[in-house]
Parts: C-alpha cells; structure tokens; sequence
C-alpha cells in the first residue's frame, strides 16, 4: 500500500544530543489532522540502524539503517558531538554517500550542531545557516562557504533550514509545520508541546500563545480582555488602571509573565488574529485589519510583510484552510 504522509526522517549520530534528537518526534508526531490522522510519519535512523549513545549517558533506539534515508521527504539532523564531523568538518564515508544519493526534492533540516552534518555534506555551501551560539565560530570557520548567523532562532532558506540550539530546535519544527500546513496544526502542537510559542528571534513566527485565565497571575486577566478585544484602541496606562496597578509596575509584571513588553505582546496577538482570519475566511484584507486592531489594509500589509515575508492576499492563497465544501 502506498505511503500517504509525509515521511521525516531524523538522522542520529553517536554521540547525539540526548534534547535535540527527540524534539522531531515530538512535533511532527503530534501534527494531526482534523479527523485525527497523522500527517508526517516519523522514523529515526543511525547508520547501522543500531541505538545511538547519545551525550547524557542513555542511548536512543532506531527504526532503520541508513537506506531509509532514499525513502525520506524530509531529513532532520538533530545536534552531535560526533568526532570526524565535529574536528574535522568530515562525514563518515557510509553517512556521506548516503546523503549524496538523496533526490534533489529532499528537504534537509538541522537542530543545533547537526549543522555540521549538512555542511560536511556540502548541502549548506552558498546558503545561509545558524546553529548553537557557542558553535558559531568554530562552524565558520570550519565551513567558510556557508553564511552563518548565530543571532537567529533559525533559518528557512527554501528546502535547506538550520536551527540553533536546543530548544530553538522546536521553533524550526513548528514553522516547518506551519508552512506545511498553516497555522491551526501547528498551534495545536505548541498547546500540546506546551511550549512558548512566540519567540523573538530574528525569524518571525506566529503561533497562537495561550493566555492563562489564573486571575491570579496579576495581568493575566487584562491579557484576557485584550484578546478579545483586539479592535479597541488601548494604552499600557489603560492597561495599567484596568490591572489597577501603577503604570511601571504593571509593564514591570507583564514582561516578566509573558517576557515582552504590553506593546509587543498586544500586536503579537493581534498579527496572530489577522493570520487566523486569513487562513479561515474569505473577509476582505481592510475588514480583517479593523477587526483586529491594526486600523488599514496598509497597516496590516506592513505588518505582514515584516512578520512573514509576504502580503497578505499570498499569505491567505499558501495556507487558507479549505472548506468541506471546496
């Protein structure tokens, strides 16, 4: 029977990073339909299809041997300390002849240090890439053809992405979900992952940040009322009095609850919104950027193309969610 999900296949060499080979699993796991049906199908692989050790004393079992990768849609390199491609930028022969044999469709990816494994590959040459901040310098140098930007959470250059570490690591995969498959998929996976699912990193990525309704979180309940009245034209003193705090202390509370500013946070949410409507109804650009709080159709372009890269007519044509109908 024919495979009908996308089949990602996360590529482990020993020693892998423990945190970074699971998150793939994580996130491409948990992206589901609405009718619940798995839309990637995960399999991880090592050269010999034996465990990996990985950096924290524990090793990881595989689906496969390196033949899987032929089959792979998407190859995901989670972060290694593997001797040959960490010291001298080179490829075990097996995992390089592996890699060179792969369609030109492939999607490759890494989280962390598996930068490495792509740039030994030569699959970075002449492209822009990040990776673990502490790395940086030595992957630069190690891999003078590749653009490396340690300052971001990740880069997305087309079917070539690079994360930097840990957990920034999550952010790619959300994002490759959401270019996949928009936004309602991968925000179910952050709620599931029950991570933060907006961070500031250089690559904008807008996905829904749960607000908590624990009143005692003191300005969780004004986070609740602006994000339901995204359309109101309203001031951090406003905030403030609604909170009833003072004007300081309450921007001092809400950066540290959400860790951004009232400002960031409300325009954050009201992006968030204006991509939602974009992906779930036909509503004219003008109308949505009232509903949302950012005035005119040319406010919310600008804000778009800042946040995606793209207007919000294209936006709407990449991820509109169709009907039962359509």
């Amino acid at each position: 029977m024919p495979r009908q999900s996308h089949r990602v296949v996360v590529l482990l060499l020993a020693p892998v990073i423990g945190f970074d080979a699971t998150i793939a699993s994580m996130a491409f796991g948990a992206a589901v339909d609405d009718r619940g049906t798995a839309l990637y199908d995960v399999r991880l692989c090592s050269p010999d299809g034996q465990p990996v050790a990985s950096t924290h004393g524990y090793t990881i079992g595989v689906h496969d041997d390196l033949r899987i990768l032929a089959d792979a849609d998407t190859v995901i390199v989670p972060g290694t300390r593997q001797p040959g491609v960490r010291g001298h930028g080179e490829l075990p022969a097996d995992v390089a002849t592996a890699l060179e044999r792969l369609s030109p469709k492939t999607r490759f990816a890494s989280i962390c240090t598996g930068a490495f494994v792509l740039a030994a590959a030569g699959v970075l040459d002449g492209r822009p890439a990040t990776t673990h901040w502490q790395a940086a310098d030595e992957f630069a140098q190690m891999f003078p053809a590749v653009a490396v930007d340690e300052k971001v959470l990740f880069v997305d250059d087309g079917n070539v992405l690079s994360s930097a570490g840990l957990s920034a690591g999550i952010d790619l995969c959300l994002h490759i979900i959401r270019r996949d498959h928009g936004s309602q998929i991968a925000n179910r996976v952050a709620r599931y992952a029950v991570v933060p699912p907006w961070r500031d990193g250089g690559q904008a990525q807008f996905i829904e940040r749960p607000v908590p309704d624990d009143a005692g979180q003191s300005t969780s309940i004004v986070r609740q009322w602006l994000s339901q009245n995204l359309d109101q034209t309203v001031t951090v003193a406003q905030m403030a009095r609604r909170a009833h705090m003072s004007e300081r202390t309450f921007a001092r509370r809400f950066r540290a609850e959400t860790g951004e500013s009232p400002g960031d946070w409300l325009a954050a949410q009201r992006i968030d919104a204006a991509l939602t409507l974009l992906e779930s109804s036909d509503v004219a650009v003008d109308t949505i950027a009232a509903r949302v709080g950012l005035g005119t159709g040319t406010n919310l372009r600008a804000h778009l193309r800042r946040a995606v890269g793209v207007a919000p007519l294209e936006y709407r044509r990449r991820f509109r969610v169709p009907t039962e109908a359509s």
